[in-house]
């Protein structure tokens, strides 16, 4: 038991797609219930606080991780440079994911974040010198026409702050890249260990900024997450915290180890699979459904991000 364990900390050394895809289901199920939990405890601590917290659990359970396995060796990466960068994106991601998580519904963050198989699209063009044929085309005006229904920008509630979670989008678009091209044969738990620091750095920066600067009025009303840096810590806050480090690690560890053993184009589908357990994870928590032109952008988003991988999929078929 214990080796088959251990087996999931090494570099994988090929492809499994169907443990891939058991892998991506479980990731995706647990950083949807992350992602809520996030946004329920977001009015009693701040981005940068639960940031810190969190990553320094991360560390603390990845270091007892390697020392289950016996061997420490696999939290250093192979090539530590594309690594890093990656969890440089994944922290831009996560800021510009939860900065609007007080005021915004799970769905339009979840219809947000999974544009970014138009980014990939996109970014192959100009980073791996892919064309854009007439599918992905097709596939990029869907999912636009899908997050331009679900933000519906005509309306009067519409704010600024709805298109960060498409930022957020391009920036976890980044980190499958880097993941898939330049990170193939790093362990996960390198892997989760280059993320942690990274999160700690960003969570301690903009701590420190916030000590030594105020934000102006607008954006403490419009961003009050991310306008303070250390408010005064409870233990709800620190058991939230606990409880989304242990869902962050083990969410990241398995779509991570999905990605590195079986195609993009064959677990993009199922990924999607996210939109779905958002939705249901708003139920639970929040007794909140989508309405109906979030269902539909959704399902229009989902569609788009299909289309490419069932694109990418014929043609490294031919």
């Amino acid at each position: 038991m214990k080796k088959q364990i251990l087996k999931i900390f090494q570099s994988p050394e090929g492809d499994r797609p169907l443990s891939a895809m058991a892998l991506l289901l479980v990731g995706v199920f647990t950083l949807a219930l992350q992602d809520s939990t996030v946004k329920l405890i977001a009015p009693e601590t701040s981005f940068w606080q639960l940031q810190t917290l969190r990553s320094i659990g991360n560390g603390l359970f990845i270091a007892a991780l390697a020392s289950f396995s016996g061997n420490f060796s696999i939290l250093v990466p192979r090539n530590w440079r594309p690594v890093y960068i990656r969890g440089m994106m994944l922290s831009i991601c996560m800021f510009c994911f939860f900065s609007a998580a007080p005021v915004l519904s799970v769905a339009q963050m979840a219809s947000g974040l999974y544009t970014y198989p138009l980014f990939v699209s996109l970014l192959a063009i100009p980073i791996l010198g892919e064309k854009v044929g007439p599918w992905r085309v097709t596939a990029i005006i869907i999912g636009t026409i899908g997050a331009a229904i679900t933000l519906n920008p005509f309306n009067e509630s519409f704010s600024s702050t709805q298109l960060l979670p498409i930022a957020a989008g391009f920036f976890y678009a980044c980190n499958l890249i880097i993941l898939r091209h330049s990170c193939r044969y790093e362990s996960p738990l390198a892997l989760a260990m280059a993320v942690a620091v990274l999160f700690f750095c960003s969570g301690l920066a903009g701590i420190i900024f916030l000590t030594l600067f105020s934000v102006s009025n607008d954006v403490a009303v419009t961003l009050p997450f991310i306008a303070v840096g250390w408010p005064k810590l409870t233990m709800t806050v620190l058991v939230f915290a606990i409880f989304c480090s242990i869902l962050n690690l083990l969410g990241n560890i398995c779509l991570s180890r999905a990605y590195q053993t079986a195609d993009s184009s064959w677990l993009a589908p199922i990924d999607f699979s996210y939109l779905l357990f958002a939705a249901f994870w708003g139920w639970i928590i929040f007794n909140a459904w989508p309405p109906q032109n979030a269902v539909i952008g959704m399902t229009l988003i989902a569609i788009a991000g299909m289309l490419t991988a069932w694109r990418e999929q014929q043609k490294q078929k031919s």
